[in-house]
């Protein structure tokens, strides 16, 4: 049996960072405050929390659904990190057809789950209430690659619209999780006079 490679470990501690700037995906050196940063934290934390989601749904076909709106936030966070000069170092890029594939997903999401015309109080279960976690977070990296858009560091063609349709997506997961999950019993308040 041929021995196994050593497996290389990564550099977790650089000490680059230790004042204040960051790279980008390119020789660039940001602040990071730098909008471009604050975008990639958002897309992070959105991966993170549709991570803790899919930990909540282990072996079955939602979570691999959520496995890759995982890939496509690496995907949009690629973007994101890489300077306009450099974008053809990109090996694979959210397109039109990326978000036309996110758009057919959610249209069989939304005929497989009614959704009431009513506010949301999430919280119904604890899956739900990841996906509602993960469906805001989203929603605020979107308005910081607004911000990058508006700054003129991305065209965002068919990032913003795809960052869009994943907290739509996120949205009707998190109610197809409310109707899936069982029913609660409220117990009746005793009104009865106590001695």
């Amino acid at each position: 049996m041929p021995a196994r490679k050593p497996i290389r470990s990564a550099r977790v501690t650089t000490r680059t960072g230790d004042r204040g700037d960051t790279s980008l995906f390119s020789a660039d050196r940001v602040r990071k405050s730098d909008p471009r940063i604050e975008a990639l934290g958002d897309l992070d934390e959105a991966q993170a929390v549709i991570g803790v989601a899919r930990s909540l749904a282990p072996r079955s076909a939602l979570g691999r659904e959520l496995f890759d709106l995982q890939h496509g936030l690496y995907l949009a966070m690629a973007e994101v990190a890489t300077p306009r000069s450099n974008r053809s170092r990109l090996k694979e890029r959210l397109d039109g057809a990326s978000v036309a594939t996110l758009e057919a997903t959610l249209d069989t999401l939304k005929k497989r789950t009614p959704i009431a015309g009513r506010f949301v109080v999430p919280g119904e279960n604890r899956f739900a209430a990841t996906l509602d976690h993960a469906r805001t977070v989203v929603r605020r990296a979107e308005r910081k690659v607004v911000e990058c858009v508006d700054e003129g560091y991305l065209d965002g063609e068919d990032l913003l619209p795809w960052l869009n349709r994943l907290s739509d997506a996120l949205f009707v997961l998190a109610r197809s999780a409310e109707r899936t999950a069982p029913t609660r019993k409220i117990a009746k308040r005793d009104t009865r006079r106590r001695s």
